[in-house]
Order: C-alpha cells, then structure tokens, then sequence
C-alpha cells in the first residue's frame, strides 16, 4: 500500500510508506468509519447489508418499478453480475424517498419526546440508513475496481444526493439533542470496565456527538456560516472525485514502448514479460479490424525480443525503476508518474477526451489536479474555521490519537533522529556503487549525483551486491496460491481461525476475484468471509492496496457475519505461469489481511463502534503493520515459499538473506514515509492557501527537513498524485502509519519476548491479541485496548529496533 527503498515510497500505491495505499486507492473506497452512522460519499459499504431474513424484511426498498434493480436487495451479499451503472441513480432516487420521510417522522418524534432511550436513536438510524450505504457502497466499490465512463458518470451524478443526504444527518439538531439526552442519562449510571455492551453503546454516542459537531450541527439554521458549510461540503466530494478520476486516467494514459533489447539488458523475466504482455494488450484495445484483433489475440508474444510496453501502474513503475538500465527510459517513466494529473498532463487528457465525445463539463475541475489541490486547501482551511478551529489540522486531530500537532512533529523528529543519518549513508554507498561500476555517465565530472530516477536503480544494485540474492531469484516461491495458503495456516495458527476457499458461492465482479469464509476452529462456527482481488487491471481498476466493508456486524440489522473486501494491485498471472509475487507483494496482502481480520473478527454488536469502524485514524494501521512482521517469522515464511514448478522449499540461505535485507535502506524509508506525514500537516496546519507561497514551496521546504538528501526535480508533481490526503482520508492524518507503527512494533514485540519458536506461547499471546486489538474495534478507546494486550501504553524502542535504527 508496500524497488528499492527510496522509490518504493513513491511507486506502490499499496505500500505502508506510499502515500497511496491501505484503505486508499480511490476517492470512493476507503474503510468505513461513521460517526452517527453517515454514509459517507467517500467510504465504502458504510452501513452493512444483513444476511437474514428479519434484514431483508426491514432493509429492502421495493416498488413497482425498483423491484429488480439489485441495489435495493441489501439483504444479501451484492449481486455483481446483475448490477448495471444505470440502476444507481433509480436505485438512489428511491432509497432517499423513504429515508427522508422516514428521518423527517424521527425528527418529529425525538423533538417531542422528555426522555429518550439509546434503542430508540442510534440503531433507529442505522437500520434507516442501512440502504443507502448498501446501495452508494457497492457502487463506491465498482468506482474502484471496474472503473468505466458509464458508472463514473453515474456516480457523479447521484454523489451530490449522498452528500445532501449525508449532512441532514450531522446537522440535525433533533438527533444531536436526542444524543445528548441519552448520554446525560447515563451520567449516574456506573459501567463496569468490563461491561463491553455498555462501553460500545458509550463510545458510539460519544463518537456521533463529535462527528456531529464536527459536520456543522452547531452552525445556525439557515444562517449564512450553515449555507456556506453545505457549500463547501458538497464541492469537497465534487474535487475528491475529480482529483482521484484525474489519477487514474493519466496512468492509463502513459505508454512507453521499448523496441531495442539493449535497453531492457538485465531486466528481470517476469518484467520482460508483463511489459511484452502490456504491448500485446494495448495493440489489442487500438486495432479496430476484428480479423486483426482475432490474430493479435492467438498469437503469443516473445519477451525475449519484444517489443515491451512500460505503464505506471505499481507491478510495472516498480519495475521499470529497479531495474532498467537505460537512464533515460527510466527518466521518462519517473517523469511521467511524477507529473501524472498536473499541468504536464492535462491539457492531453483533455483532448483526448474531446476527440472521444467525452466533454467534461465546462465549470468541472478540469484535468490538472494542482488548481484541485489549491481549492481543496482553501477550502478546507474555510471550513475549519468555520468550526471555530485555527486550521484544518486542528479539526482532524479532534478525532485522533494525537492530542496536537506539536505530538505529531515530536514523533517525528524523534525516529528523523535516528533515520537521517542512517539515510544519508545508505544513499552515500548506493553513490559510490554507481561510481564504481556505472560508467561515464555516474562518473562525478559527469554527473554530480544520482538523480532521483536512478537512485532505486542503485540501490536495488548495491542490496544484490550486499547480499547477493535477487528479488527475481525470490519470486518462483511466492507464488499467490501458496503464500494465501501459508497465510491462512499462520491465522489458524496464532488466532485460531480457519480460512476456506468459497469460490462460486458468491457472485463476483472480474474473473480474478476469489471468496473466502472464516470459520472458528473451537465452535466450527462460519464467523466472517472475504473477497479477495489480487491483481493490477490498470484498464479499470485503480492503484494501490485496500480494505472495505461491504457487511459489517450489527445488532441492530441482524448480521452476524461480516464481509470484507480485499484489494491489491500485485503481479498478475503472465502466460502459463502463475502470479509469482514480489516479496513487497507477499507484505501488502499480508498487510490488507490484517485490516480484514479486525473488521471480520470484531464481538462488536454496535454498528457504529464494530470492526474498524470508531477506531481512531492514527490507530488503525496497528493490526495491518502487525501482520507484516510475520513475513519474515520462520515457520510463516516456510509455509509457503515453496518453488511453484518444483515444490522445493525456499533454500536456508536465501531466508536468512531476505531477513537481513529487512533493515537494508531503513533509514531512506522511514525519511520518506516522515516527509510525506509532515508535508501533509504543514500542508493543513501553517500554510496559507491564500498566499505567495506555493504548495510545491511547501514540499521543497519539508524536503529539506526530512530528505534533504533527495531534492525534487523541477518538475516534480508528487502532490497530483497524493490521494491518501486529497481524495481519502488520511488529510492532516497521513502521519498515521508511523504513529501506528509505533504500536504495531511494540505488539509483534510481545511475541518476540515469548520467544517465536516457542509455539505454545505464540498461541496464547496469538488470541490474546485477537481478544483484544482484533475483537474490541472502536468500542473500545486504542490506547486502552493496546494497553489491554500489553500491558503497559506503547514505546517507540520496538520501532527503531526493528528498523534497525536503535
């Protein structure tokens, strides 16, 4: 969300230290996390669909002319195959019907009423908004993964209906005041610690009380700061979607075409034949004639004497950046993602789009992100202070962890600490490899050094040379099959859950897509299912790693067994060979998973505070990071490296290489991951929007401070490119990760100092952690649930051992 470890910051965007990757890859699907139980416009599936029949009694929306349309059967797992663009709007226009008269009566009623009972409020809310997430959250989904003009018109469209809808709901006074009520009303009652029905009903009231005074409940109606809060709310969801469209259309709009052999000279195999297998597929979707295109399809393309096609979706940029060594190719693909969405880009989308029929609309966003940006950012600082914050900042951390920026920039300037040095030596040596061995062009009298396009290539030479073991030589025992395989045998392992293939039970969205159920290994008992969506499809799917809800557990709708969606961006199937992931794709799924496993293995009852749902943003990483650390346990990794053709298991020797290289280019990575983190928060907190400095200023000056060993290029872009902060939601929270870090490191420390060979001990801190970090979701505060497991509330030791920078 996870070659080399300066440029895979900016390549994956399903890499921990990209600024694209864990619930973010798309303006639409990110993990779902209401605070009175909005359906977000930009979360996926924010309300869950009920797999019972007293569900799909209450939850379906039906009439004469609905009654077919899939989106209002949200008694069940979506029906893939039978949903077409065209049925959203229908399907939206009719579920609001009902929820408006139907809040309109609650209003009513909540006003009228002395007292009032936590029954008779929050799960009222959710099962009424139940179809409406069920409905904008598939169509989220698709948004994501089948991405295509019929459904982006479609759901620009109806995305102003769900914003609208979305903010009577955090601005209505009656439900605030009903809120309030119920929490006064349990001021004299005494809750045990223990009492976790209670805590959940406690921590979810609370929540929705604040995500309602943050979402402008306090702002008088009608009154010209209400007006202008709703403006700026429903132009927020017109720009994120806009600035996430503008991304992925500019990654599909690249193509570099190699002709010459020479220029992929020691160019792994598996990328030689992704990138011949690129070229086939674009000759393919251009060749008009069907006898052509008939012949193009039978016949099988020559990696080995191309011609290759290099595109910027994350298997291929990685590649093209690790590994080839013709240095101006690799400029123009570092180039062409670096500028992606920006001025550099725009001006040929949008000719392209003309010459297409594809007229946006005239007072639209436009193709270039960076007036996007600047309006978001002016936005955004409005809206704050609307609010009565100083800046953007401000109000995101109302919800965190963090108590304060001050915290955030502490945190950070203790691991830069250590990082910096550690960086600048880990670039110095990748430098004097070039120099050594590069030739003419990396002599210093020709070049004074590495440019940014060259340094992945270096270090990914000087990490073979370190430890002479190549990534492509890992590869052939990491194949997807066999690492879900060894995956699954770790969460039965240590969790105690059994994870089954379901295929064809479900209906899916590509043929790619697998489904699977989890079933508790004391009870047998089926506990939570998923989808899992493996591969890149730059066509229509965008970038990046992520997890969403599309079934999340609730009383109140009567679903007992949640559904995840799992999505990554890895190496896909190439001829007859499997998909033989990189080790940094074997980390991602193992990453995602862990996202899954706390949305799947919640006891929360309470819709609003189960799974992942009422976790604080900088929490949330904990459990996905966690899962990480077991990629490089030994019994975990050898339960899967086994060669595909083979079946021999991964030689001792290349283990102990991979594990060496864990902390090789430590310190680069963690600078890159701290930049992007405090760009983020200078960005939303001392920026002025509305002054001479420019946001690419504002990069230039976090460079300096955190990777001033890596300046940008003139042309630098990475902002167009920054989704996680402008069309997700990591804005003034993308420090998260490291935060999180912190306590996902302490937590797999707790299995270290039981001993990882110890396999009784393993077990029982295993469902400790499930019974804790992974059970509990936002029912419980994090610092309190991590001080459940642990005992004590985190330290930052475990982090910098594990990075090798203690």
């Amino acid at each position: 969300m996870k070659v080399s470890s300066t440029a895979l910051a900016i390549a994956l965007l399903a890499s921990r230290n990209s600024p694209v990757r864990a619930f973010s890859a798309n303006a639409a699907v990110l993990v779902s996390r209401s605070g009175a139980h909005l359906p977000s416009p930009s979360s996926a599936c924010t309300a869950s669909a009920s797999a019972t029949a007293t569900a799909r009694a209450m939850s379906t929306v039906a009439d004469a002319t609905t009654a077919s349309n899939p989106l209002l059967e949200s008694g069940d797992l979506p029906k893939f195959s039978s949903i077409e663009p065209s049925q959203l709007a229908p399907a939206v226009t009719s579920i609001l019907a009902k929820l408006e008269a139907d809040f309109e009566s609650m209003e009513s009623t909540m006003s009228e009423a002395q007292e009032v009972a936590y029954d008779d409020v929050l799960p009222v809310v959710e099962r009424m908004q139940h179809p409406l997430g069920y409905a904008w959250g598939i169509a989220s989904h698709l948004n994501g993964v089948k991405n295509g003009d019929e459904l982006r018109a479609a759901y620009e469209e109806n995305q102003p209906k769900i914003v609208a809808a979305n903010m009577k709901f955090s601005q209505s006074k009656p439900l605030y005041d009903a809120l309030m009520k119920v929490q006064k009303g349990w001021e004299d009652e005494e809750t045990k610690e223990d009492d976790f029905a209670m805590n959940q009903r406690r921590r979810a009231v609370a929540n929705s009380l604040r995500s309602m005074t943050l979402g402008g409940v306090g702002l008088v109606e009608g009154s010209p700061e209400q007006i202008r809060f709703k403006e700026i709310k429903m132009r927020f969801a017109e720009l994120a979607t806009a600035f996430s469209n503008n991304v992925l259309d500019a990654t599909k709009a690249f193509g570099l075409e190699v002709t010459t052999a020479k220029d992929i000279e020691g160019v792994p195999e598996s990328a030689k034949a992704m990138w011949a297998q690129a070229h086939k597929q674009h000759l393919i979707k251009e060749c008009k004639d069907e006898d052509e295109k008939k012949k193009l399809q039978e016949k099988d393309e020559d990696a080995t004497v191309g011609p290759w096609r290099i595109t910027l979706d994350g298997p291929s940029y990685v590649a093209s950046m690790q590994h080839l060594p013709n240095r101006e190719l690799r400029k123009q693909v570092y180039l062409g993602y670096l500028t992606r969405a920006s001025e550099f880009t725009a001006a040929k989308l949008e000719e392209d789009g003309e010459k297409e029929g594809d007229e946006e609309k005239k007072d639209g966003p436009g193709k270039n992100n960076v007036p996007i940006i600047q309006e978001i950012l002016k936005l955004r600082k409005e809206m704050s202070s609307l609010l009565g914050f100083n800046n953007y900042a401000e109000m995101s951390l109302a919800s965190k962890m963090a108590p304060d920026v001050a915290s955030v920039t502490n945190l950070s300037n203790l691991i830069l600490e250590k990082a910096l040095p550690a960086a600048e030596k880990e670039l110095a040596a990748a430098t004097a490899l070039a120099r050594e061995v590069g030739g003419d062009e990396y002599a210093e009298a020709s070049l004074e050094k590495l440019m940014p396009w060259d340094t992945s290539f270096w270090v990914e030479r000087l990490k073979e040379k370190t430890f002479e073991l190549k990534e492509e030589e890992l590869r052939p025992y990491f194949a997807l099959d066999a690492v879900l395989k060894g995956m699954f045998e770790l969460i039965e392992r240590i969790f105690g859950i059994e994870v089954r293939a379901a295929n064809g039970k479900v209906e899916v969205w590509h043929p790619d897509v697998q489904f699977f159920e989890l079933y508790d290994k004391e009870t047998d008992s089926h506990i939570a299912s998923f989808y899992l969506d493996p591969y890149s499809r730059p066509a229509d799917k965008r970038g990046g790693a992520w997890m969403a809800d599309c079934l999340g557990k609730s009383e109140a709708l009567g679903i007992k067994v949640p559904v995840a969606y799992l999505t990554c961006n890895g190496s896909p199937p190439v001829g007859e060979k499997p998909s033989l992931m990189t080790f940094r794709e074997v980390e991602t799924l193992f990453h995602e998973t862990g996202h899954g496993l706390q949305h799947m293995l919640t006891r929360a009852t309470v819709g609003d505070v189960a799974g992942i749902n009422g976790v604080e943003w900088d929490a949330v990483e904990l459990p996905s990071q966690f899962m990480e650390n077991w990629c490089y346990d030994k019994p975990t990794v050898y339960g899967f490296a086994k060669h595909y053709e083979t079946g021999e298991a991964l030689p001792e020797e290349m283990f102990e290489k991979l594990k060496q290289q864990k902390t090789f280019g430590a310190g680069m990575m963690a600078c890159r991951q701290l930049l992007f983190g405090m760009m983020d928060m200078e960005l939303h907190s001392n920026y002025d929007p509305n002054g001479d400095e420019t946001i690419f200023d504002v990069q230039r000056r976090m460079v300096n401070i955190y990777t001033p060993y890596a300046k940008p290029v003139d042309e630098d872009r990475f902002l167009c490119g920054f989704s996680h902060i402008f069309a997700g939601g990591y804005s003034a929270g993308y420090y998260s990760y490291k935060w999180a870090e912190v306590m996902s490191a302490d937590a797999f420390g707790a299995f270290e100092e039981i001993g990882l060979d110890n396999e009784e001990g393993v077990r029982e801190v295993g469902r400790k952690f499930r019974d804790t970090v992974l059970s509990l979701g936002g029912g419980v505060a994090p610092m309190d649930v991590f001080t459940q497991f642990r005992g004590r509330e985190p330290s930052p030791e475990a982090l910098l051992r594990h990075n090798g920078l203690a």
